[in-house]
């Protein structure tokens, strides 16, 4: 069974009641961020039962010393940790004394949460009878500003119901905190001053070895129904916390109130010796524009941001409420503001899978950076990548490879590896394909290719001398093979010729090839500049295509498809029908030795290959291997059902991509994975934009024009979504009766439409 317990709700994630089980479920669910920094939706008040108290600061990481029983040339020196950062939220609360906590109350009642994900804020509510029987009326509404992206802001207000009650408000910065995840429990963070000025209350610290610096700071305003009040604060300076506490008495049904403005300042953009002076005042002006104010502005920030992001479904809350978390919490974690930052698999929401960068951010997610911004957005992505080249070089040359071959980690934060798996960080070299796989799909979608001759052609080159210098010659095959490597499909470990590395290997060598042979023609200037800093060899290139040429693809005769790997068919193919349900998920009740002898496949692998270049295959042949993998797939990893479902949609198996879409999109609304109390899964969500925009809206994009093949699931009434294509907004709206097309560019647009020439005249 999966979970239920959120309301369905077009514009909001709801929870009604109070489970203290479900509490670190909805910390996730319920996160906040504002791509400096992100907020998971921890309680402002203590609370003694289990809880993931999480705060994060976007670019700030600690390199944890890689935990490994045997240690291996070229293994990473260290697993980059999202930081915990100190904790600014903090409001204790007394009444007449006695601490509020919701898992100690006698009672707690007509609990209720909203996310609103329209407007960018988080609200609480519930009434509480605390041990000493009184009974109090409490709600807390929070966000993180958009407008000031140093800054978060609650507002907390409680009512006594049954009496009179002296109402004890504690706000509180706190850097006494530790990471859920560490290998070897270090202090990540040094708190070096903690302080008080005025009502300004900070602590200021940094991390160990990274030497990030970070002010954390707070100023609060007290309110009896709505009138600021004036009480003198008890100031309290700890090592690590700094805490005030205002008294207010409120009579019966009179509410007590405090605005709390607080958040972080780095040494990412100040000096340090200026970080409590910037944080004073980024606080007073949040402080000085008032809750109500600052909330205002937020409104307006994430109205924009719909304006172009939304996607839109008549006649399914459920999908609907999906889509809009999906994006949602893709705007939360990145904005494409600071081309230092990317976006981590769990965003601001959970600690888990270290780094802050995977394939992820090529594979899936430019996509939609590229068409919901503009183009500067998914460029930044890109020149992350770029400005990280010579890191890959070094990692390429810790294994061994030479000629400024460069090996992209599987995870990062600067650029070098950090992944402590080492059948992920030495075999999962698939993810050297994403790299140039994303400057390919970013130049056909924006026509953009001034970035291959600024950059990408660099890229390319270090790219194809790896693949050219891991392949070798197989005398018994008379083909190139790549050998021990593991696919996107991590259930298969050490395997040889994985059939989607070695195809993405030979794509990458011809497209390699293409390019160097194309500015050569056009642009012998920059030509010029690439060969004389690349050092590149008239001979490398065709060395690289014959590499490509002879490429040996393992297949399969009998079930006309390409093997995944050379071992598949000696494997026990069972298919996942016929798997117990009680035996799911396969990794949290099977030894990894078992996993890895079964023929289940983790997520899309042959058909991630057949995603990327289905221009390459036919619709048969596409049939042919979806028929043959899609019964092997447990889809046990997030990225996987955003593929089939596409693929489904290709195919006009439109049952089939919608129960997949809802995979896709409800994956931790409705916990599928059972794992959601960990963290969101935030790149696979720019696939379930990709399973509307590109499954049910059939949006392409060939020889520089938009192309459309719409379907549409039977659930839905209709369907509309918007893209920013070349400087020109397109809107798709799709119904069961039609589809119509329109442009608010300055300039007449011709699409593809079912494979016609369509035109959408400006402005109509």
């Amino acid at each position: 069974m999966n979970q239920d317990y959120i309301v369905p709700n077009e514009w909001s994630l709801i929870e009604e009641g109070f489970q203290a089980e479900k509490v670190k479920s909805s910390e996730s669910l319920f996160s906040m961020g504002n791509g400096a920094m992100g907020q998971r939706a921890n309680f402002e008040e203590q609370y003694s039962g289990a809880t993931f108290q999480g705060s994060y600061i976007a670019g700030v990481y600690y390199p944890d010393k890689t935990k490994v029983g045997w240690w291996k040339n070229g293994y990473p020196e260290y697993f980059a940790k999202v930081l915990n950062a100190p904790n600014w939220i903090g409001i204790n609360i007394e009444i007449e004394g006695v601490p509020l906590d919701l898992y100690t109350c006698k009672s707690v009642k007509d609990f209720r949460r909203e996310l609103n994900m329209k407007e960018g804020w988080h609200k609480r509510s519930f009434k509480a009878i605390l041990p000493n029987d009184i009974e109090i009326e409490v709600t807390a509404t929070r966000f993180l500003s958009l407008y000031l992206d140093e800054v978060g802001a609650i507002k907390y207000n409680v009512t006594p119901i049954n009496k009179n009650a002296e109402v004890t408000f504690i706000p509180y910065v706190d850097g006494g905190i530790t990471n859920e995840d560490t290998n070897w429990d270090d202090a990540f963070w040094d708190v070096y001053d903690a302080d008080t000025e005025g009502n300004f209350g900070y602590v200021v610290s940094k991390t160990n070895k990274t030497e990030f610096h970070v002010c954390t700071g707070m100023v609060s305003k007290i309110f009896l129904d709505e009138k600021q009040q004036q009480p003198t604060p008890e100031i309290n300076k700890e090592l690590l916390k700094t805490s005030f506490g205002y008294k207010v008495t409120a009579q019966k049904g009179q509410t007590a109130s405090i605005e709390k403005m607080g958040g972080y300042v780095t040494s990412l953009n100040h000096q340090k010796v200026n970080l409590i002076e910037a944080s004073m005042k980024v606080l007073q002006k949040a402080s000085g524009l008032g809750f109500e104010a600052l909330l205002q502005k937020q409104k307006e920030a994430w109205a924009a941001i719909w304006q172009m992001a939304d996607i839109t479904i008549e006649g399914d809350v459920k999908a609907q409420q999906g889509i809009r978390f999906n994006i949602f919490h893709l705007n939360q974690t990145y904005s494409g503001k600071d081309a230092r930052l990317n976006i981590g698999p769990k965003g601001f929401t959970g600690e888990k899978y270290g780094g802050s960068t995977y394939w992820d951010t090529e594979a899936y997610c430019i996509p939609f950076y590229m068409a919901t911004k503009d183009d500067k957005v998914a460029r930044n992505l890109l020149a992350y990548r770029f400005n990280q080249l010579e890191k890959a070089m070094e990692n390429a040359e810790k294994l061994g490879f030479k000629n400024g071959a460069a090996l992209y980690p599987m995870v990062t934060m600067n650029g070098e590896e950090c992944h402590n798996e080492w059948e992920i960080t030495f075999e999962e070299i698939h993810r050297n394909g994403a790299m140039v796989y994303a400057i390919h799909n970013y130049t056909r979608y924006t026509g953009d290719y001034g970035y291959i001759l600024e950059m990408g052609l660099e890229v390319m080159i270090a790219i194809a001398r790896f693949w050219y210098q891991r392949a070798n010659f197989s005398s018994a095959k008379n083909k190139y093979v790549v050998l021990g490597v593991t696919g996107p499909n991590e259930y298969e470990n050490n395997v040889n010729n994985n059939w989607y590395t070695n195809y993405i290997a030979k794509w990458c060598l011809e497209y390699a090839a293409e390019n160097i042979e194309k500015v050569k023609t056009d642009f012998e200037k920059d030509y010029n500049r690439i060969i004389d800093k690349t050092q590149l060899a008239a001979k490398e290139v065709a060395q690289w295509l014959d590499v490509a040429t002879n490429m040996y693809f393992p297949y399969s005769e009998d079930h006309q498809v390409f093997l995944q790997q050379d071992g598949f068919l000696d494997k026990e193919l069972i298919t996942v029908e016929n798997l117990p349900k009680d035996q799911r998920p396969i990794n949290q009740k099977w030894s990894w030795d078992r996993i890895l002898r079964s023929p289940y496949i983790k997520q899309a692998d042959t058909l991630q290959g057949f995603y990327f270049f289905e221009d390459r295959f036919s619709k048969e042949e596409l049939k042919r291997h979806f028929d043959f993998y899609e019964p092997f797939t447990v889809h046990e990893s997030s990225l996987s059902p955003c593929v089939h479902s596409i693929q489904a949609a290709v195919l006009d198996r439109m049952e089939q991509a919608y129960t997949f879409y809802l995979r896709t999109s409800r994956l931790d609304l409705d916990d599928y994975n059972k794992e959601v109390h960990e963290g969101l899964h935030i790149t696979s969500m720019a696939g379930t934009w990709m399973s509307i925009v590109e499954g049910f809206g059939g949006m392409r994009v060939r020889e520089g024009k938009l192309t459309f093949q719409p379907r549409i699931p039977k659930q839905w009434k209709g369907f509309s979504f918007k893209v920013n294509f070349r400087g020109q907004i397109v809107k798709i709206n799709v119904t069961q009766n039609g589809t119509a097309f329109t442009t608010d560019g300055k300039n007449d647009l011709t699409i593809l439409l079912n494979g016609k020439e369509t035109l959408i005249k400006a402005n109509q």
